[in-house]
């Protein structure tokens, strides 16, 4: 009984703390703009081939397939982390077992995950401190980014140590059950002298809870936040082809009626209001997926890693420029969620991103097609380039060129429409 009172009051705890959490980033999202969500047929596809199957995540076959390993092993536990809860609150002991031969599979396919989980970690956790892998470094990523890399990586090692200690006392315990847990077992021959009464399994039970619900509630401050954000946002994804640009649909109304005044009488008067701003400017004109985008965000650098713009030598990094609308909303949502016309005289265009990175930026997709959780970093960057064009009229001097040309000659080169064919005067062409 006091078992259960203490684990329903941690439970309480910890998934009231998660709740504040999550209502803090909800809060950041009512800030944002619309999207659309439509063809949810393609969607559970997308999902179940780049979330659940790890496709795009196999473009790095060695290192891919380890952390398919580890997130097919959450996938896997977090049916005995259900079990464990169901236990804490009820006073019982393997409540879910009266699934029988399914819960004895399920139990087991979690125990062989945990050493396999643990075994990636160790090595995700070798990487990162003693190989100098240069996709984890850049400007973008800062100390705080390296150490909360290793903490994260820290716990899931703690988490699985703790599981199979857990699991290797309770068949000290009931050695009938050594079925269900078949790596455990190996473990429990070794420590059988030590294990001989409950002291162990409650320890190791309540050290593994515990860092369950530290784990969760350290997430959304962290770079691990796609623990929770990564399969919906595979869900999420924009469906257009990459290469496909999204339109202002009033902006389109205003060309067509240019280039055809007639259809000024023919389309009734628009009733909806002007656009508020042109493109982005700052972290609360993005549209929520851009937002959700930058919350998923794994920091991997598989993005900047293949950026041609990075590449050659200039400042573009497409994970610097979801990271900093990360950070750029962090340091101004608290305030504008309470106040709609808070400034603070700051911006995400020049303050976080320099224009020198937005048209660094060849929209090649190189960045979109990497990424493991289909994050669409061009979109963002194209939003940001209308502001400058549309809003400050701030473009390189060759595209201003292309600008007034078009305008005053209806084409981007620097002669009129009549001199157009002058080149072609004095050619001649046999027909057969």
């Amino acid at each position: 009984m006091v078992k259960q009172i203490l684990f329903i009051l941690s439970m309480i705890i910890a998934f009231g703390i998660l709740a504040y959490s999550f209502s803090r980033i909800v809060a950041m999202f009512k800030l944002t703009k619309p999207f659309p969500i439509k063809n949810i047929g393609l969607r559970i596809w997308m999902t179940l081939k780049v979330a659940i199957w790890q496709s795009k995540i196999f473009r790095r076959p060695v290192m891919g397939f380890f952390h398919a390993l580890v997130f097919w092993g959450f996938c896997v536990i977090l049916f005995g982390s259900l079990d464990m809860m169901i236990d804490g609150v009820s006073g019982m002991e393997k409540s879910l077992s009266f699934l029988g031969i399914v819960y004895t599979f399920l139990m087991a396919f979690g125990d062989i995950f945990a050493l396999l989980v643990l075994i990636s970690v160790v090595i995700f956790l070798f990487r990162r401190i003693f190989m100098n892998v240069r996709r984890f470094s850049g400007i973008e990523m800062k100390h705080n980014s390296h150490i909360d890399a290793n903490i994260a990586l820290s716990l899931i090692f703690f988490l699985m140590v703790s599981l199979l200690l857990m699991n290797a006392n309770y068949i000290s315990m009931h050695p009938e059950s050594h079925a269900a847990y078949p790596v455990s077992n190996l473990i429990a021959q070794l420590i059988q002298p030590l294990s001989h009464h409950g002291f162990y399994y409650e320890f190791s039970w309540w050290s593994h809870i515990i860092l369950i619900f530290i784990f969760m509630n350290i997430l959304p401050y962290s770079k691990h936040f796609h623990v929770f954000m990564s399969v919906p946002n595979v869900f999420l994804s924009r469906l257009d082809p990459l290469g496909k640009l999204p339109n202002m649909d009033n902006v389109t109304k205003e060309v067509k009626i240019m280039m055809d005044p007639n259809l000024a009488y023919a389309t009734p008067a628009a009733t909806e209001a002007p656009p508020e701003r042109f493109g982005v400017k700052d972290a609360e004109d993005v549209t929520w997926k851009s937002y959700l985008d930058s919350l998923a965000c794994t920091e991997c650098g598989r993005c900047t890693s293949k950026c041609p713009a990075n590449i050659t030598g200039k400042l573009l990094s497409p994970r610097k420029v979801i990271m900093d609308l990360r950070a750029r909303m962090k340091e101004k949502g608290p305030s504008l969620s309470k106040n709609k016309s808070f400034t603070d005289n700051k911006s995400l265009i020049r303050d976080y991103v320099t224009t020198e990175e937005l048209w660094a930026c060849t929209t090649c997709n190189a960045c979109a097609t990497e990424c493991p959780i289909n994050i669409n970093h061009p979109i963002l960057i194209m939003e940001m380039r209308r502001y400058l064009v549309m809003e400050e009229s701030s473009a390189p001097s060759g595209l201003n060129m292309i600008f007034s040309n078009i305008q005053n000659n209806g084409a981007p080169w620097q002669f009129s429409s009549e001199d157009r064919m002058i080149w072609a005067k004095n050619l001649t062409m046999k027909v057969k």
